[in-house]
């Protein structure tokens, strides 16, 4: 909480976390974004991209039925772990419908329970410097079935519709493999998003979020 001798001024040139959200009668949301306005620093940005690449990675995967969170936790910190980085929370958490923002016994810590379709979480690498810059990305996904030939299998759909900043993203470091999911997601908001900001004659949103998830 700001106080009067600890509170500072704000700059443009700094990294900014909004862990965001809100109870609504059709659901619970809980989304962080992490923004830069000005110049990142190099490694801000690719501490950034690498957090990025860990969420789409845990996102997009494909795991079979009855599968511990914590067996595939470590996809969203690979991208992190191969230049040295990780971040000391979990990874995601469970997500009531209408009810808790942090609901047990959904997740992906060694004693949460199998994943199951039906089950809201959130995904939320991280990486964090200190006295520096803080970085987050945190979708809520929900696990659905997979399409797949042959028993059944599970994989996330991510719910919250919301862009990435563009300005920290370094392209060269991402897989073709994740680009793809990203114009994918960005083309799915624009869908769904868009109609609604129109509807509601919010036209400066509008333009925000067309620049924001052009491909």
């Amino acid at each position: 909480s700001p106080a009067n001798g600890s509170s500072r001024t704000l700059s443009a040139g700094e990294m900014y976390l909004f862990d965001t959200g809100g109870q609504y009668l059709d659901g619970t949301t809980d989304i962080t974004r992490t923004v830069h306005w000005g110049q990142p620093t190099p490694l801000q940005k690719e501490a950034y991209t690498r957090v990025l690449m860990g969420n789409i990675d845990l996102s997009r995967l494909v795991f079979p039925s009855n599968t511990a969170g914590g067996t595939v936790e470590s996809f969203a910190r690979r991208a992190l772990w191969d230049v040295g980085l990780n971040y000391g929370h979990g990874t995601g958490h469970g997500i009531g419908n209408f009810l808790s923002v942090h609901e047990w016994p959904v997740g992906f810590q060694s004693n949460n329970v199998p994943l199951a379709a039906g089950m809201f979480t959130s995904i939320e690498p991280g990486y964090y410097r200190d006295g520096e810059f803080g970085i987050r990305i945190e979708d809520v996904a929900l696990v659905v079935e997979a399409q797949t030939k042959s028993e059944p299998f599970l994989t996330f759909e991510v719910v919250s519709l919301v862009p990435y900043d563009r300005n920290l993203i370094d392209l060269s470091l991402m897989s073709p493999e994740q680009i793809q999911y990203l114009n994918s997601y960005y083309k799915r908001i624009r869908e769904r998003v868009g109609p609604e900001l129109q509807r509601q004659q919010l036209e400066e949103a509008y333009k925000w979020l067309q620049e924001s998830t052009k491909p």
